[in-house]
Parts: C-alpha cells; sequence; structure tokens
C-alpha cells in the first residue's frame, strides 16, 4: 500500500475515541476521525469492458420459482433479456 494516500486512524472501539468525533482522550492525533476517513473513500472504476462475472454469494431454492442465485456483479454488464448460463 502507499502509505501517502492511505490514512492511519487510532479509535478506541471499547469508548467510542475517534470513530465519530475527535477524542479528549487523544490530544496528539488531530486528523480525521474513523467515519470521515471512510466517507472519504472513493470506490474503484467499474470494469465494464470485461466480461460479465458474479462470484454466488447465495443460493435460494424458491418453490413455484425454482432455484435463484444471488450475488454482485463484479465485471462487466447485466442488461434485460441477457442469457446467463451456470
Amino acid at each position: 500500500y502507499n502509505p501517502d494516500v492511505v490514512n492511519v486512524v487510532p479509535v478506541s472501539a471499547w469508548v467510542g475515541d475517534g470513530l465519530v468525533e475527535r477524542s479528549a482522550r487523544m490530544p496528539w492525533y488531530q486528523s480525521c476521525t474513523l467515519l470521515e476517513a471512510l466517507d472519504a473513500l472513493s470506490p474503484p472504476p467499474r470494469e465494464t469492458d470485461k466480461p460479465l462475472r458474479i462470484p454466488i454469494v447465495e443460493v435460494y431454492k424458491i418453490g413455484g420459482i425454482g432455484t435463484v442465485a444471488s450475488g454482485r456483479i463484479e465485471t462487466g454488464v447485466m442488461r434485460p433479456g441477457i442469457s446467463v448460463v451456470f
């Protein structure tokens, strides 16, 4: 990782120091809170030019409908009418 672009945020989840508000118990740390650091993250670019890839997370067997696979599209694009084969 590149330490110039990664924020290291000291927190104490036990008492909530540094999570949402700056803490008086850590006067030596003057930068962002964990919530501010998470809000500043930007999502990685979508790779829509690559083949469709959907890791299957869960499989549901629904009576009267059949087996339904659930997952998240990692690369590619899914459009109405596309045929997906497992």
